[in-house]
């Protein structure tokens, strides 16, 4: 997510554990990013939001991958 959302398409193609390690890692950022910009207005406010949606994807494709096994 470096460069922009992740596409759906890329989520689908991570495994399992590697998509509960990125969720993790993602959680963490947004939470950061949440902390920074209460302190610090930040200039891109919609980061916070496309951040809150690309957490939200890999969640569902998560549980869909979860509930085929």
């Amino acid at each position: 997510m470096e460069n922009g959302k992740m596409k759906a398409k890329e989520v689908r193609e991570m495994s399992v554990s590697d998509l509960r390690d990125r969720i993790e890692v993602e959680t963490a950022n947004l939470n950061t990013m949440k902390l920074n910009h209460t302190i610090s207005p930040l200039e891109d406010t919609s980061k916070i939001s496309k951040a809150r949606r690309d957490i939200a994807r890999m969640k569902t494709i998560l549980a869909q991958k979860e509930t085929q096994n």
